[in-house]
């Protein structure tokens, strides 16, 4: 990990070499944090974040449904990403990760975690492609997991919670043991679910297919894909489905903040397609790169860029 100069942490900014916790933080015993992923692009008119406000809104979303009440308000937050990439100072051309984190810190031990101490932090670096820049061009080997994403009896799969991803690591784990690059997950039905952190689309007989949220996260980036689509005239199925049907369809590819828009190349040893990147695939990746770029006037206002007066529309900073 590439450090930088500054964390944020509640409405401080601290050295990142200072930003520490106690070792009876409660979320750290008990796994009950919030959190997003959100990139910020370099973009001609400089460093811009991709929907602020949407992973904002889905960070107190998830604290809301794992009954955490913030410490922070919303647009403090929101206007804490604009404060931290400034200090930051990031200058080098590099796209930047950015992890806001509602934890529960020192004080109270147990599961009940009511009067445990709320905290927020924001953590911003220079990250690269999450799953590798080849692996953009040229695809990904998934294998299926053996482990099930977390079933709704279970656990509320709308909250992007920290306790939600023991799951994906060890999915995650397993797949990179085994020499694959990506593990996909089925739901408690044998249904697809999701990557281990993105979200699926085939493509079949020139239909875009990606299964519905019933069994994983609300994606952004998700929807995102869906609507350039759309807007491209592409036929968009939500439904079920099937490991074999993945085996047998003329593309394939993840989604997400961190892997954007990644082609699958194989699951399960089986060639996807032809084993390459698909023209759709292709076509949905270079428009979802325009948009995060600022190369796609239409959707200017998903920015916001942070040396820019756009960072004033809502107020305050």
């Amino acid at each position: 990990m590439k450090e930088s100069k500054y964390i944020w942490m509640d409405g401080e900014l601290v050295k990142w070499a200072d930003a520490k916790v106690h070792v009876l933080t409660h979320t750290l015993h008990y796994g009950n944090a919030v959190f997003e992923g959100t990139r910020a692009y370099q973009t001609d008119n400089g460093l811009a974040i991709f929907k602020l406000d949407e992973h904002c809104k889905r960070l107190y979303n998830s604290a809301k449904i794992t009954a955490i009440k913030p410490n922070i308000t919303l647009e403090e937050v929101r206007l804490a990403h604009i404060k931290l990439l400034k200090a930051n100072e990031f200058k080098s051309g590099a796209n930047i990760y950015i992890r806001p984190l509602i934890y529960l810190g020192y004080g109270q031990m147990g599961v009940h975690h009511i009067n445990a101490p709320v905290h927020t932090m924001i953590a911003a670096w220079e990250w690269g492609a999450y799953l590798g820049d080849e692996g953009l061009e040229n695809g990904i080997k998934v294998c299926t997991s053996s482990i099930t994403r977390n079933p709704n009896r279970s656990t509320f799969g709308k909250a992007k919670a920290a306790a939600n991803y023991l799951n994906s690591q060890m999915a995650k784990y397993e797949a990179i043991e085994a020499g694959f690059e990506e593990a996909l997950m089925l739901d408690e039905n044998g249904f697809a679910a999701e990557g281990t952190g993105e979200c699926l689309f085939i493509v079949r007989d020139g239909v875009l297919v990606s299964p519905p949220n019933d069994n994983s996260l609300e994606s952004i980036t998700q929807a995102t894909v869906i609507k350039l689509a759309e807007e491209f005239g592409i036929k968009v199925e939500r439904r079920n489905i099937t490991r074999d049907e993945i085996y047998i369809c003329d593309e394939a590819f993840f989604t997400g903040t961190a892997a954007e828009v990644t082609p699958i190349n194989s699951l399960d040893h089986r060639e996807i397609g032809n084993g390459a990147r698909g023209e759709m695939t292709k076509k949905l990746q270079s428009a979802y790169f325009d948009v995060v770029y600022g190369r796609d006037k239409d959707y200017k206002s998903d920015l916001t860029y942070i040396n820019h007066k756009s960072v004033y529309k809502k107020g305050g900073y």
